[in-house]
């Protein structure tokens, strides 16, 4: 049973992403994504794999890296998408 409510806890967490990554690719409107928020929870989910890959644990690993990659496509969207703007900020 806790492999089936881990597994789910990721799976929910991963797909939790994609509507903002698509919605930001669609718009390219990203004035209300804090960078810094992102950029915080980036790293965090970046240790987060880190920590799965020192105690060998898969689960932990395949869902941190999905979650990493899809929150580092926002932190990338928001810096590009905001100097295409011609904002000069990215905050």
């Amino acid at each position: 049973m806790t492999v089936i409510i881990g597994a789910f806890a990721g799976i929910l967490c991963t797909v939790s992403f994609l509507p903002q990554v698509i919605k930001i690719y669609k718009t390219k409107r990203v004035q209300d994504i804090s960078l810094l928020t992102f950029s915080v929870f980036t790293t965090g989910v970046f240790l987060w794999f880190v920590y799965g890959l020192l105690i060998g644990d898969i689960p932990v690993i395949i869902t941190n890296a999905l979650i990493f990659f899809l929150a580092l496509i926002i932190v990338v969207m928001k810096i590009r998408y905001s100097e295409q703007k011609g904002t000069g900020s990215v905050h």
